[in-house]
């Protein structure tokens, strides 16, 4: 009687074993992860819709589509949501799973730059994008400061004058999107997944240290821009899904 007691406690013990280790690994892969989009250094599209009172009505409507569009994307890869208003600061960076950099105009400053490269070697990750110099050019933002040390870096106005763009299969997309593009900057380094009509690449991936970056020379389609020029049917939320699916993996 005594044994099969003995065996009956044993199996109990293995069935909570692996049960309350099984709601461990639960608890672990349900953990939410945080975006953060910077709107501190002249974003000439993001802002936060919250704090844009006064501005013109149409930008704010603008503005309130693409952040209920990236909430979406972001729920998608169970994700929340906010925004850095100040100086990045690495305490900022301490909280955040994925760094969202969309067509900054004011520079960021060594200090940013430095933090920035940190926190992306530690394992964090970072998406950034940049577009013509009618946009803001390199001079203004010194995007390069942050993005060399991934080995990548952005260059001129790409020459480039065919509209669209695809993706080609890649640890990003695994299937061809059709994706928005209407002239862009030239990007170089990484491996590129994303190209123009022209068949020339303008979104590029590297891995950095023990984070992922994910760098675009042209802003539509990370702007939720399905329709341009009679095209109705560009796969922004298909993109932009991929993407944060990918750095935040």
């Amino acid at each position: 009687m005594k044994t099969v007691l003995k065996n009956i406690c044993v199996a109990l013990s293995l069935v909570c074993s692996v049960s309350f280790g099984n709601n461990l690994l639960a608890q672990v892969a349900s953990a939410k992860h945080h975006v953060l989009i910077d709107v501190a250094h002249g974003q000439k599209f993001w802002n936060d819709p919250a704090a844009m009172t006064g501005m013109d009505p149409n930008f704010i409507e603008r503005v309130k589509y693409m952040t209920a569009e990236i909430t979406k994307t972001a729920t998608s890869v169970n994700a929340d949501v906010g925004y850095v208003k100040n100086k990045i600061k690495p305490a900022d960076l301490a909280k955040c799973d994925l760094l969202f950099i969309h067509l900054p105009s004011l520079k960021y400053d060594a200090d940013e730059a430095k933090a920035i490269n940190q926190y992306v070697q530690k394992g964090g990750n970072l998406f950034l994008v940049m577009d013509v110099d009618y946009w803001s050019t390199l001079e203004q933002t010194n995007v390069n400061a942050i993005v060399n040390s991934s080995g990548i870096t952005f260059g001129t106005d790409s020459p480039d004058t065919l509209t669209g763009g695809y993706t080609k299969p890649s640890p990003i997309t695994n299937e061809k999107l059709k994706v928005t593009y209407h002239g862009g900057r030239i990007v170089s380094g990484g491996t590129p997944f994303c190209y123009n009509n022209d068949s020339n690449p303008f979104g590029i991936y590297a891995t950095s240290g023990k984070g992922k970056v994910v760098v675009m020379g042209d802003g539509m389609v990370s702007l939720y821009m399905t329709s341009w020029q009679g095209v109705n049917d560009y796969q922004c939320s298909e993109f932009m899904h991929d993407v944060f699916a990918w750095l935040l993996k």
